[in-house]
């Protein structure tokens, strides 16, 4: 089997649960990918800003989780350019079926299997 592939998922705080059923998508045995993010409530200070970073290099790319919710999370939008720094592929999945909200720089597909999976084999 190949390497696992790392997915850093970034996202609003208040997409939480949409990223916990993200993450439950890597457990299936077939899996050869395993998801990090850097979840907290207070994204600002400098320790956080550069585990984050480290965690994005080590990352072999970055899925957004994106909603109406993103266009206000200063953490969310950090991670964003922090990834588009470090040159990393980013695909944009919409978190919710009803909420199509774009985010400048990112693009966003609808979530499927195929859609985030297509992506993690592409890295």
């Amino acid at each position: 089997m190949a390497d696992k592939k790392v997915v850093f998922i970034a996202f609003a705080i208040e997409d939480e649960r949409q990223r916990d059923f993200l993450k439950g998508q890597s457990l299936s045995p077939r899996a050869p990918y395993e998801f990090v993010d850097m979840s907290v409530k207070e994204p600002y200070d400098k320790d956080w800003k550069d585990r984050v970073r480290t965690r994005i290099r080590r990352s072999h790319g970055v899925i957004v989780l994106v909603s109406k919710n993103s266009l206000n999370s200063s953490g969310q939008k950090w991670e964003i350019q922090c990834a588009k720094e470090e040159n990393k592929p980013i695909r944009g999945i919409w978190a919710y079926s009803t909420d199509r909200t774009q985010i400048s720089g990112v693009t966003t597909y609808a979530w499927s299997d195929k859609n985030i999976s297509d992506f993690i084999d592409s890295l």
